[in-house]
């Protein structure tokens, strides 16, 4: 399953580092290939499900293989909260069920985060007794350009890190899609 997961990460690299625009859709100078480097930041904007408060800005870092999530998540009940990328960037229901279940394109159990689990499953956040709950996540060997498109899910309860399959953390109470960020814009995300 390593040797699986090993290869599609190299495969959304290969193809992320090698995209080139046809003449006929390069935007500038006449004549000249526009080369798209795979995107090293991406910005998800948490919203509330259906009869929920919880928002939240997360920013991700591309840091050589691993990723870095940072951010913050409000009006949570205080304590554990399971958080997840799950494998479509769909908020058409008011649930958040329409993002379907985790991301797991090596088939693994789902698990705490690390090589046996599936590439979404992040643990839990923790939400102080003012309901905010500060991100500081490394995912490992996860290229940006595997999650985008996809959501971020956020539970109202613990993931216990090994009921099958995805933690019984209970409703969705917030949702939100990984986009690319503007690099320009480096201002660190306020909530």
């Amino acid at each position: 399953m390593r040797m699986i997961c090993t290869l599609l990460i190299g495969t959304a690299l290969a193809l992320g580092s090698s995209f080139a625009l046809a003449d006929e859709h390069a935007h500038g100078e006449a004549g000249t290939h526009a080369h798209m480097e795979m995107p090293k930041l991406g910005i998800a904007i948490l919203v509330p499900t259906e009869g929920n408060k919880t928002r939240g800005m997360l920013r991700l870092s591309q840091m050589g293989k691993d990723l870095k999530i940072t951010g913050k998540i409000r009006n949570l009940t205080p304590g554990e909260h399971g958080f997840h990328i799950h494998e479509f960037g769909d908020l058409r229901s008011k649930d958040g069920t329409a993002a379907g279940g985790h991301f797991n394109p090596t088939g693994h159990e789902h698990g705490a985060p690390g090589e046996k689990s599936h590439v979404g499953d992040l643990g839990n956040i923790t939400a102080n007794e003012q309901g905010v709950a500060t991100v500081n996540i490394v995912s490992k060997d996860t290229p940006l350009g595997l999650i985008l498109g996809r959501a971020f899910v956020v539970h109202a309860g613990k993931d216990d890190l090994k009921s099958q399959p995805s933690g019984d953390a209970g409703p969705r109470v917030a949702t939100g899609v990984i986009g690319v960020g503007n690099p320009e814009f480096s201002a660190q995300p306020k909530n």
